[in-house]
């Protein structure tokens, strides 16, 4: 009797410890190429729990965003709003990703970020590069999916453009993938300023961007 309620107890603490954040949740299904964006600045993937913001290029600095129920309502009531077709769940996309750049703005300092930054702007500790956006990003929308809100797109495998014959400029993105017809659609935080909505557009017309 006494290994039974033992086993029980154990059991009530575990759950208990998954809805306040104590347990490691399990550890999502990645991509080797979504995984490369973590290994490569040595830095945990996303859980449902949380995730780790890169700025300040190339993921020099780093903060920890652990989602609370309140942020979870918060997405949840945003994405809503896109169930009805894949549209508008790229538009509920773009109104998600400001909610977290407004988010973590004022915590890590980046809400005078710019548009299209780089080292030559001399503020990376108030800017995201596009390998930090494309981090932030993906991670994001791999928690949107975890959660269970991205009815009509998976995550995809970041996107790389750079053609220096052609003047083309180095430049990575995050990607969502149409369920219905595999297209594939480019979610790009790091041509907007802070607070401003990501380009969200075909990945064929992006590639062929400067």
């Amino acid at each position: 009797m006494f290994r039974v309620m033992s086993r029980t107890v154990l059991i009530v603490i575990f759950l208990a410890g998954i809805a306040l954040g104590t347990v490691p949740a399990t550890a999502m299904q990645l991509s080797p190429e979504q995984s490369e964006l973590y290994t490569s600045v040595s830095i945990n993937p996303p859980s449902p729990n949380g995730m780790t913001v890169c700025y300040g290029f190339v993921c020099r600095r780093r903060a920890e965003l652990t989602f609370t129920s309140a942020d979870q309502k918060q997405l949840s009531q945003i994405m809503a709003a896109g169930k009805a077709s894949a549209i508008a769940e790229r538009a509920a996309v773009q109104k998600a990703v400001v909610w977290f750049d407004k988010r973590m703005g004022p915590v890590i300092g980046t809400t005078t970020r710019v548009a299209r930054a780089d080292i030559r702007n001399r503020a990376d500790a108030s800017n995201y590069d596009c390998w930090d956006s494309t981090r932030n990003v993906s991670s994001f929308l791999l928690v949107l999916q975890e959660w269970g809100l991205l009815k009509h797109h998976t995550v995809g495998n970041p996107r790389y453009r750079g053609n220096i014959l052609a003047m083309q400029l180095p430049h990575n993105t995050a990607v969502l993938t149409e369920k219905a017809s595999r297209v594939e659609w480019v979610v790009d935080m790091w041509t907007t300023r802070y607070a401003q909505p990501p380009d969200v557009m075909l990945v064929d017309k992006w590639l062929k961007e400067e």
